[in-house]
Order: C-alpha cells, then structure tokens, then sequence
C-alpha cells in the first residue's frame, strides 16, 4: 500500500488593515523571502487595495483613485497573499486565536499583525454631526467633499497643520473661497517657528486664503434643515460657511486592541516594545495605530515603514532592527508652497545657535540650527526647500559642516553658490527617510549589485520610491560613486538619447536634421520607443523650432510631426487653464499701446464675455475662453495688427519698460523704444525655458530689469547688459555682464548671450540655472559672448539673424491654414459643439472658473451626441478639464 506524506499545514499569518504600512509589510515579507512560509490573510476595511495617502490632495489636480495604488496588477496574486476588500475587522479572540469581520466571517491565525492606521480627531463641537461637515482621510472622504462644493460657495478648514492646509488646497482649487482655522497662534505648529509660520501665512493669504489664528471652533451652526451654515469661533467671532472640514489631527485605532485587552498607552496607541510585538506574543502592531517604546504615536508614513522592516524581517527568521524612534522630518508643497522641518528646528539643545535668512516679500523663511563648532542640528525651509535632501542627513552626525551655514540659506547673488552633493555625506546618513536607506545602502547598490541607474537603485533598495524628496540627492550619489568605479556616467537626456540637449543641438544643426522620427532613428538608443518619450519629444521640437529657419524647415509648431511633439498650450498657441478654459495674450511690445488697439482688446473681451486683467508683464491677459473660441478671438486680434505673445511657448514672453527718457525727468535712455526694439526681435525665439527682459531708463531700475533673464538699464554713456536673472521662489539677481554700451553693441551681445544659452543649455534650464551650471560660469560666458573665445561669435550671431529674418506669427499663420484650424474643437468627432463642463460665476463684474458647477454625464453625453448614441459619445476623444474627463471616464 502506498502512502503519501501528509502536509504540513503552514501557519496563519493575519493582517488587519491595508493602507500604506499594511503593503510596506506585504512587500517587505516577500522581500525577504517569507511569503510563502505564511498563509498570508489580509483584511482591508476600504473598498480598494493599498493607494497613497500622503498624495491624497492629488485627486483633486487629475490623478484618479486608481492612478494612487501602490501595487501593481497582481502583486497579491503573485505572492499568494489572500486579500479580502471592504472587510473591516469588528473583534479580536486572542484565546481562541480568531478575528471575526463586520460581515460575521470568523478567520483564525497564528500571528496577528495589527496595522490599522488611525482616524481623524473631530473636536467635540456642537452641530459637528451636521451635513456638509467631512473629515479628510479617505478617497471616500475627497469624493463627498467635491460632490458636496458643488452647492457651496464658502468652506472652512478646523487646523492649519499638514493635512489642514492640504485640505484648504482642495477647497481653493474646488472654487470655493476657503478660510484655515488654527488654534496655536501660527500655521503649522508642530513642523515650523514663528518666522516659518509668518512666512508661510503670507504667501497662502495671498492666494487669497483666510487664516485664522490663535481662535478655537466652539460651535458649527445648523439650518432646520440639519446643514452647515456657519461656523462660531472662540473669540466671540463667526463665519458663514456651507462646507466644514475637520482635520484637526489623528488619534490611533486602537479599540480592537482596547476590547481584547491588549495593553494600550494612556493617551492612546497599542503599547509595543522595540521589536513591535504587543503584550500578547501572538500580536504585532505597526504604523499610526502602535505606540513605539519611547512613548510616542508617530504619524508619519516613515517610522510606520521602519516598523514594517522591522516585523517582516523577524517572521521571515531574519535578524532585525530593532524600531527606538523615528526621524520627524518632513518635507512638503502645501498650496504650492514648499515647506520643510528636519532635525531639531526649534532648537531645544543647549548652546544651539540659528543661522536666519528671511525674504518675507518672496515668502521664503530659512533656518539653520548649529552648535558652535558648526555641526548642524536641523532646520526650516519655507518658499525654498531646494536643500532639504542634502541638508537633512547632515542633521545631527556631529560634524561641522563642510562649508559656512550661511551660505546654506542665502540666495544666489547674496553667496557663493553652494551645492552639499552626496560627496558630502557620510555613509550613515539616511538619504531617504521614507524607507530608511543610508548612503552606504545607495553605493551597495552600485557596488555591489551593479546598479548603474536611480531606477535600478529604486528596485533594489527602495530609495526614492517614497515622497520623491531625495531624488536629486540619490542621482547625485549615484552618479558620484559610478564615476569613483571609472564607470561612465549616462548623462542622456532620457532613455532614448545618450546625448545631452545640448549635444543633440549640434546633432541636428550640423547634420540638418528637420524631424524627431529621423533623429531618433539615427542616433536614438539601440532599442529605444520608436515614438520617443515625454522628455525628448518636447525638448527636440524646441531644438527643431529654434533651427528651423537654417533647416529649412517649417517653423511652426503645428505642422506636421512638429504637432505631436508639443506640450499641451503649444498644441493650441494658449495656456490651459484650472476649468478647461484657454487665455489669450496678445503682444504688446513694451507695454505700448494706441487707444485704437485698447477698445479693441476691450471689445473682444466684452463680445466673449472674457476675464481681462493687466499683468506685471505689462500686457493685458484675457481668460475664459473654449477651444474652439480661439481662431475666432484671434482672427480680430490679428486683424487689428496684435500678433501672439507667446505666453505658452518656452520662447521670449515680454521686455518690460519703464517710460524712460521721453517722458521722465530722471530718464537718461529711451528705454520704451529699446523694449519694442528687443521684444520685436527676439519674439517667438524658442528656447530652453520661458525667457522674460526689462530696460529700464536709468539707475532707478523701474523697469525690474536686474530679476529677468535678460535686463538692460541706461546709463549716461549707454546701456549695461546683465544677465541671468529671476524672480520666483529663487529670486536671483542678474549679473553685469557688459556696460556702457550703444545700441549696436548692445543687440549683438544679446544675440550671441541668447544663441549660446540655447544651444548649451539643458532642458528645461533657466538662464539663471545654466549660468551657475556652465563650467567656468559668467566668466566663460563673458569670455565666450564679449570676447570671442571660442571663435563661435560670428556663428551666433547667424543663427539669431536667421531667426529674425524668418520670423511669422504663429496665430496668422494658422488663421490662413485650414488643416491647422481643424484642431481647435471641444470635441473630435462633435466640431462646433462647446464644451459644457466650462462654466463661470460672476466676481467682481467679471467672471471666475466655476469648478463646482460640472457637467453631468447626461449632458456631456446630449451635447456630444444629438442623436443619443451613448457608445459614439463615450467614444469621443476630448480636451475638457479633469473632472469632465473624470465623469466620461466613469460613463465608460
């Protein structure tokens, strides 16, 4: 008689919770080998699999909820884990060793690991419980309070700490007008001082969001009808509202933990010891809901992430770290406003001394905190947190920093530039704080598993594939240790080129080539994407634009393979805006215009019922316009004498003047005339990135002319030229690079400063940038423009007349082109047909996106299709905002 072994059956290993720890766990387990080892059972209370909560705010500028997943397809099924979706567990039976779900399913286990997050802190006001207030946690929780904004007009925020001001984010670009309540006396509490939270609250109020400070919610007013109506403040003050949302911080969930007697922290929290195993041997906890050794809840996806490691690593038999603590540094954009706190900010060790640069105007607040000798303690970056990643894992080794701390914090222009690359870190420093890799893990990689790329070093050491805040720091690494091995460093633009931009410039001027397909077919990578990529495609139609003149080629950019190659407002010579909308901005030469041509600015915006507002550019924006408006609204335009301004190019956008020596009595320069002169000339030059110029009439500077790319001012004896200048988050002053010259010289030097930034600068690279970059910086650049030092003058300045000569309007032209006109429809296979998601409120006289108010999926499908065949209109390719899309995606 023949028998079998019997098999053994392998343990029950039970997750209960499936957010972003609960998957760290998942694929730290199969990491390290021990998913099979397991009947591996996972609980998830929400109705999807793991996604991005630290993203969350994402949903509402495009991404969907499926587009916020963490795993692949199939991640469970390849590692034999059993998933069970919208199954909350409701009891936990340590005796019997058993979980039971809210639908009565009882699941036994061997070991228990409890990763079930937490939840948000309502305080406990009156009328709390009433419609229209939400809290901000799930996808759920963003679905409601978008459905919900679209019958407000005014929502609140309950806290002004990270979540809070996401959360105020999503009000504001919902359209409603949104005010932030915060019981301390400063945005951000926790994360930044009083100068950060100044500097913070400025820039957000002038998004034109209300913060409210130093005041507590006591009440939220209720209509008879059981809705939100107002909001009543501790102050005595009030505010009419429709749309609350709490986000006020989050509290462990640990009740399951609390009703089976698991021994829990006093203020909440599933007490763990450094190994994350509970007072039951049986059970672990991880993440929000376990309260770490040294007391504290840690709200933070990393130490959540560090707990994970720490108890797959023991299951999986394998030596693990034990979890002490966590590293509280964050690195955020709230309201697109960055903001970062490391190491110890405050400065709670003795003898620390700060290191303090503040630009409240620019909005940008930096803080070093240093001991005497130098070493670096922490930190606040607000406005500018550039140096977040190489400054954090500096935070704390007790070595002095390698250069002064204040050149850390000031701008270029007021310091020499500083860059902390990885050469700077010692190998214990934690590059990424997500996942907890050191610098040392990063070079193993390159090392020792011949990772030759930041992709490569992602996979294998998980670096990078957190918040993306180290990024920049782990090419750095990278590259630095490729380079230690004598290995050659990849320096392509993208995977499909191994050329710089720079490079593949020469490329196709030398070897006149006029289309993408060609130059990727001769000098692409051997198997690359025959369509190329997102990278190259755009960089290489700006290349091809700006040569197109000497390649004899067609400069416009919607002809042909030029079309497919462009970003989204080339494609229709308009920049898209928040509701699907377009802007038109004619030209108007600095600043100079006849009456004539105002009315008839005025009459288009007044026949099209656009926004119309005056830009610090010294042009007049006109906003609300649909696609297919475009070609009507230029063809007067056009035929008035204005011509494109190019406000959606990477080209020239204006040259600002002040009115100078005709009519100012401190004038020593025509500097309206020069303005017209350079923007005339210079208009429609495609470029690496968006190019901006001012004259100013004498040293007063009236005209800016020091923030722009290009700024020219009058002297006595002529005009100085300086360069590499911007204003933005970095404000960088220009630098002089030529003075007291007459016109002539002043335009050849022009000529030739542009033409060699363009074809030696990479992608994407601003003047200011580039000119910090380039070896040998505003010295070789003189050498090269002023001098002639490489003999390439005579070249650059070929190129520039070629571009002059050649020069059309791009809206003119594509006004006398039907084939270019067909592109500009709402909808393909509808032309005509306008767009009915574009709606507008009235704001002071004018109009504002109206991004609540969307089209429903009945009339998007009426207004694609007149016949009422649902399959054609769902068919449709369209170009509408995110939200329409959103709902023609769900009606498919």
């Amino acid at each position: 008689m023949n028998t079998s072994p019997m098999t053994t059956p392998k343990p029950t290993l039970l997750l209960v919770g499936y957010g972003m720890v609960g998957h760290r766990f998942l694929e730290a387990l199969a990491d390290a080998g021990a998913a099979d080892r397991y009947r591996v059972v996972v609980l998830a209370e929400e109705p999807r699999p793991a996604y991005d909560r630290v993203a969350l705010t994402s949903y509402f500028s495009g991404k969907s909820p499926e587009d916020l997943l963490l795993a692949e397809e199939g991640f469970t099924d390849k590692h034999g884990y059993e998933l069970h979706l919208s199954s909350p567990a409701v009891a936990v039976d340590r005796t019997a060793k058993t979980v039971t779900t809210a639908a009565g399913h009882t699941i036994g286990y061997d070991t228990l690991v409890l990763a079930t997050g937490s939840y948000p802190f309502v305080p406990p006001v009156d009328g709390k419980d009433a419609e229209g207030c939400f809290v901000y946690r799930t996808i759920e929780d963003l679905q409601a309070i978008e459905r919900y904004a679209a019958g407000a007009r005014v929502g609140a925020v309950v806290g002004g700490g990270l979540l809070g001001l996401e959360a105020a984010g999503a009000l504001r670009g919902l359209g409603l007008e949104t005010h932030v309540v915060e019981f301390a006396p400063r945005l951000m509490p926790v994360q930044v001082d009083e100068g950060g939270g100044e500097a913070l609250r400025r820039t957000i109020e002038e998004m034109g969001v209300v913060v409210h400070t130093g005041v507590g919610t006591k009440a939220v007013e209720v209509s008879e009808g059981g809705t939100a109506v107002g909001m009543q403040f501790t102050d005595g003050s009030r505010l009419d509202t429709e749309l609350v949302v709490f986000s006020a911080g989050v509290r462990p969930r640990d009740q399951l933990a609390r009703d089976c007697g698991l021994t829990v922290g006093e203020r909440g929290g599933i007490a763990v010891d450094e190994f994350c195993l509970t007072s039951d041997p049986n059970v672990f906890a991880i993440g929000e809901c376990a309260m770490a050794v040294d007391g504290r809840v840690y709200g933070l996806v990393a130490p959540g992430y560090e707990m994970a490691q720490t108890v797959a690593r023991q299951l999986a038999a394998q030596s693990a770290q034990p979890f002490t603590g966590a590293d509280l540094s964050t690195k955020l954009k709230l309201l697109g406003v960055d903001v970062a706190s490391f190491g110890d900010a405050f400065a709670t060790t003795p003898g620390a001394l700060d290191v303090v640069y503040s630009d409240s105007r620019a909005g940008v607040y930096k803080k070093l905190v240093v001991t005497s000798e130098g070493a670096l303690l922490g930190g606040i970056l607000v406005g500018d947190a550039e140096a977040y990643a190489s400054l954090r894992p500096l935070a704390g080794t007790g070595k002095p920093l390698p250069v002064p701390a204040e050149s850390l914090v000031l701008p270029a222009g007021l310091a020499a530039p500083v860059s902390l690359g990885g050469s700077a870190l010692p190998d214990d420093a934690v590059v990424c704080n997500c996942h907890n890799v050191t610098k040392g893990q990063v070079r193993a990689a390159v090392t020792e598993h011949s990772c030759t790329t930041v992709p490569e070093v992602k996979t294998c050491t998980k670096a990078g594939s957190g918040c993306g805040s180290c990024l920049k720091l782990l090419g750095s690494i990278v590259s630095e240790e490729l380079e230690a091995s004598g290995v050659e460093v990849d320096k392509g633009l993208c995977p499909c080129f191994a050329y710089t931009r720079a490079e593949l410039y020469e490329i196709v001027r030398v070897k006149r080539i006029a289309t993408h397909r060609e130059l990727l077919a001769k000098h692409g990578r051997v198997g690359q994407d025959a369509e190329g990529c997102e990278v190259c495609k755009p960089t290489v139609g700006s290349i091809i634009a700006s040569l197109a003149p000497e390649l004899e080629a067609s400069g416009h950019i919607l002809d042909g393979e030029q079309a497919a190659l462009q970003d989204t407002n080339d494609h229709f010579l308009a920049n898209l805006q928040k509701n699907g909308s377009y802007s038109v901005v004619p030209r108007i030469p600095g600043g100079e215009i006849t009456p004539d041509k105002l009315i008839v600015i005025g009459e288009v915006a007044r026949d099209f019922g656009l926004y119309t507002k005056i830009t610090g550019g010294q042009r007049i924006d006109l906003f609300g316009a649909s696609v297919d408006q475009l070609p009507q609204i230029w063809s007067r335009l056009v035929a008035a004498g204005f011509e494109s301004g190019h406000a959606y190019g990477k080209s020239l956008r204006t040259v600002k003047s002040c009115v100078g020596s005709t009519w100012c009595r401190y004038g020593v320069q025509d500097s309206v005339g020069m303005a017209i002169l350079l923007e005339l000339r210079y208009r429609g030059l495609r470029s690496p990135h968006k190019l901006k110029s001012a004259v100013s009439g004498c040293a007063r500077e009236c005209a800016e002319a020091r923030g722009k790319d290009f700024g020219v001012i009058a002297t006595s004896n002529g005009w100085n030229l300086y360069v590499g200048g911007n204003g933005g988050a970095t404000p960088r002053h220009a630098d002089l690079l030529a003075q007291d010259l007459d016109d002539e010289q002043l335009i050849r030097l022009i000529d030739r400063f542009l033409m060699f930034y363009i074809r030696t600068a990479d992608r994407l690279e601003r003047t200011s940038t580039w000119l910090e970059r380039i070896e040998g910086g505003l010295d070789h650049v003189r050498d090269v423009v002023v001098h002639d030092s490489l003999g390439i003058a005579a070249d650059l300045e070929e190129l520039m007349s070629h571009h002059v000569d050649d020069y059309q309007d791009e809206w003119a032209a594509t006004l006398a082109d039907p084939e270019r006109l067909a592109r500009f429809v709402s909808f393909v296979n509808a032309p005509g047909v306008p767009d009915p998601s574009i709606r507008f409120t009235p704001e002071r006289d004018q109009i504002k996106p109206d991004l609540v108010l969307l089209a429903t999926e009945e009339e998007l499908l009426a207004a694609l299709d007149p016949d009422n065949d649902p399959d054609n209109a769902r068919a449709t390719t369209r170009v509408s905002a995110r939200a329409t899309a959103s709902i023609l995606e769900d009606a498919r």
